[in-house]
C-alpha cells in the first residue's frame, strides 16, 4: 500500500513537470513565432558584457525591497491602530492616506513626493527617498491586509478571553496575535512580490535599480534593446516566482474556517 501511494505520488509529480514543460514550450513558441514575424533578432551574445552593471541593479533591487516591506510592514500596522483610535481625527487621517495612497498611480506619488516634499524637506539621497515612497505606497495596501485579517477573527474569541480574565496585552498576545499571522502571512507574502516589481518604478528618479541599469543599456547600445528587456524580465521572475509559490505554499498550509 505504502509503495502504491509513493508511486501514484511521483506519476502526478511526474505530469506535473510535464505539463509546465508544455506550458514553457507553447509560450515559448508563440514568443518566438511573433518576434520572426516582426523581424526582430534575439542575439543574447552582447548581454554579457553587461553582467556586471546587471548584478548591480538586481542587488539594489533587492535591497530596495527588502527594506521597503519591513517598513511598509511596521506602516501597515500603524495605521490599522490609528484606524481603531478614539481620536476622530486620528481615525479620518489613517483613512484619508489609504484613499489618496490607493486611488493614486505610484508613479505620480513618486513624483510628487521626490520633487516637491524631497525638496522641501532636503532629502537628496535616492535609495533613501526610494525606498520611503515606495513603503508609503505598500503600506496603504498592508494596511489592509492586517485589517481584514483582524476583522476575519470572530469578537466571540475575545469576550471569552476578557471573561477568563485575560488582559488587553495577553489577549492580544496569546488570542489576536497568532490568529492574525496565520492569516495575513500568505497575502504579506504576496505583496511582497508586488514591492519587487513596483520598484522598477523607481527608475523615474534614477534609481540604478534593473529597470534604470536596463534603459540605460539599451540607450547606449540600440541593438540590445529588445534582448535586454527580456533579461529584466527573467530577472524579476528569478524574484517574484518563488515568492508567489511560497505565498501558495502558505496558503495552502494555513486555511483556516471563518
Amino acid at each position: 500500500m505504502i509503495w502504491d501511494s509513493l508511486s501514484s505520488l511521483t506519476e502526478m509529480r511526474m505530469k506535473r513537470i510535464f505539463s509546465w514543460l508544455g506550458v514553457f514550450l507553447i509560450i515559448a513558441s508563440f514568443l518566438v513565432f511573433s518576434a520572426v514575424k516582426a523581424n526582430v533578432n534575439f542575439d543574447f551574445t552582447q548581454m554579457w558584457a553587461y553582467r556586471i552593471r546587471f548584478y548591480q541593479g538586481f542587488v539594489l533591487t533587492v535591497q530596495i525591497s527588502l527594506f521597503s516591506m519591513l517598513l511598509s510592514l511596521i506602516l501597515g500596522a500603524l495605521v490599522v491602530l490609528a484606524r481603531r483610535s478614539r481620536w476622530m481625527i486620528i481615525k479620518d487621517l489613517a483613512a484619508a492616506y489609504v484613499e489618496i495612497i490607493r486611488g493614486t498611480p505610484l508613479l505620480v506619488q513618486i513624483i510628487f513626493f521626490y520633487y516637491i516634499i524631497g525638496t522641501a524637506w532636503g532629502l537628496s539621497n535616492r535609495f533613501v527617498a526610494g525606498v520611503i515612497i515606495l513603503s508609503v505606497f505598500e503600506g496603504a495596501y498592508i494596511s489592509e491586509i492586517i485589517r481584514g485579517g483582524v476583522n476575519s477573527i470572530e469578537s466571540k474569541q475575545m469576550e471569552i478571553a476578557r471573561s477568563i480574565g485575560l488582559t488587553k496585552l495577553k489577549m492580544f498576545r496569546l488570542v489576536l496575535l497568532p490568529q492574525l499571522i496565520i492569516r495575513i502571512i500568505p497575502a504579506i507574502a504576496g505583496q511582497f512580490a508586488s514591492v519587487i516589481k513596483d520598484s522598477s518604478l523607481l527608475s523615474t528618479i534614477a534609481i540604478i535599480e534593473l529597470m534604470q541599469v536596463t534603459k540605460e543599456i539599451t540607450a547606449t547600445n540600440y541593438s540590445t534593446y529588445y534582448t535586454s528587456y527580456i533579461v529584466l524580465a527573467v530577472l524579476y521572475l528569478l524574484l517574484t516566482f518563488p515568492v508567489s509559490m511560497l505565498s501558495r505554499w502558505l496558503e495552502r498550509s494555513n486555511r483556516y474556517e471563518i
